[in-house]
């Protein structure tokens, strides 16, 4: 079933691009179509031309739709993202969409929900929020923005960032069809039926950032174990909620970007700054903090972040019970160091952060649920046809190199760019390199 367009509206951003914003309708359950329905928010971007003559005809040029990394983080403006260049410069037009309950998509708080009902109703109501349905949102609307183009056209690409890379790997085994190419930037999924595999080599990863943050700035050792005490020992109210130790140690999110050790030290030097003057925090030092966490705003990030590596098994808080056996990562000021941790979701953000507190019910029963149906059709990948060019990082601490790796041994025809100077964040903050070997791998210049 095709999407049903219920607004569209152009503007310029002067000498660079010509945007058009698009508003969507899909079922909310695409198994029962008349149970509700989402309106979903997207940005088609192509380049701004004014020729001398009119053309008679706008030409149809082939769509390059970009799935953001996450889950639950919508996209920003076009012009923002400088991989966007390379791409119309081939030839394509863009399509930003925001994903199902992310930016404009009806989006997902814990305010709009608590209209679906109890957290029962909440947590069935969240089931609708995975990559499966992602990808049939992407097929409706490909359907709709193709209509009239020649059926042999009708097929387009996509570029998935990290989560959004496991959004194109479900998309290549549910609907082949749909899709021209697949390029992957730090985005081959986990093919795997829960998140223990994921976390206990991601923890190793994250282990090696904080060897490495504390060998670059030795400093931050002591100054680490001051702030975790001072927090201990003081409630430190935030915007968001709570700045409590625990989410102290979980800023260690952004070692996983390029500059991420000197953004934490940034934060370390700041804070500790505070404590040595005043002996409290102040705003500014509170503001970046609380800016850095983030959870608040992107609910669906929290509620279902190990729920997308769900296959028929549960999750049962998979990431605390992995912190709980590694001591490295328990907060005591006794140890050599106090280790941050890395991208996981923790049973007490939803204490920390005032705005999960809302639903953490519903994350209760999102984690101790079985029945998710299978992301992946690995009989399909096997003999897939659709070409897939993948950007994958060594030292990536979101997406672990060997997890990839044996993800793209199981997808025919998969083509790797490999490297071990970029992380997780590469698409954005080395655009012009990863669009220039993701190109390379299609047009087959490699010699």
């Amino acid at each position: 079933m095709a999407a049903k367009l219920i607004d569209r509206q152009f503007h310029n951003v002067p000498g660079k691009l010509r945007v058009a914003e698009l508003f969507f309708e899909v079922p909310v359950d695409y198994s029962k179509p008349n149970d509700g329905t989402l309106r979903l928010f997207a940005r088609s971007i192509s380049r701004l031309n004014k020729p001398v003559e009119p053309t008679k005809e706008e030409t149809k040029l082939p769509w390059l739709v970009y799935l953001q990394g996450g889950p639950g983080f919508g996209c920003g403006t076009p012009q923002n993202y400088a991989w966007v260049e390379p791409a119309l410069s081939k030839g394509y037009q863009v399509l930003f969409l925001d994903q199902r309950g992310t930016g404009l998509s009806s989006t997902i708080t814990a305010g709009t929900l608590a209209r679906q009902g109890d957290a029962i109703k909440q947590a069935e109501y969240l089931k609708n929020f995975r990559a499966d349905s992602i990808v049939r949102d992407c097929e409706a609307i490909r359907k709709c923005l193709t209509e009239d183009y020649p059926e042999d056209q009708r097929k387009w690409s996509v570029i998935g960032q990290s989560f959004g890379g496991f959004c194109a790997a479900t998309y290549l085994s549910k609907f082949p069809d749909g899709l021209k190419e697949a390029f992957l930037c730090g985005g081959l999924p986990p093919m795997v039926s829960d998140p223990d595999p994921v976390y206990a080599r991601t923890y190793e990863k994250v282990e090696e950032r904080n060897e490495a943050y504390y060998a670059k700035f030795p400093e931050d050792v002591e100054r680490v174990k001051k702030i975790i005490q001072y927090l201990t020992e003081n409630k430190i109210s935030l915007p968001s909620g709570y700045l409590t130790p625990s989410r102290f140690q979980q800023l260690g999110i952004v070692f996983g970007f390029h500059g991420g050790l000197d953004s934490l030290h940034e934060i370390v030097l700041r804070t500790w700054n505070d404590l040595e003057i005043f002996g409290s925090l102040t705003v500014p030092t509170l503001a970046l903090i609380d800016s850095t966490g983030g959870m608040d705003k992107n609910v669906i990030y929290a509620i279902l972040h190990e729920a997308i590596y769900c296959q028929g098994k549960p999750s049962l808080w998979a990431a605390d019970r992995r912190r709980a056996e590694n001591t490295r990562f328990q907060i005591n000021g006794s140890q050599a160091e106090i280790y941050f941790t890395g991208e996981m979701v923790f049973k007490d953000m939803f204490e920390s952060y005032s705005e999960l507190k809302e639903i953490r019910e519903a994350a209760e029963i999102l984690a101790t649920t079985s029945d998710w149906p299978a992301l992946y059709d690995e009989a399909q990948l096997a003999k897939n046809e659709v070409p897939v060019y993948a950007a994958t990082y060594i030292d990536d601490m979101y997406v672990h190199f060997d997890l990839a790796c044996n993800t793209a041994a199981k997808i025919k025809g998969t083509k790797q760019f490999i490297t071990n100077t970029l992380y997780h964040d590469a698409l954005r903050s080395k655009s012009e390199e990863v669009m220039r070997q993701l190109f390379n791998l299609r047009d087959d210049s490699i010699d």
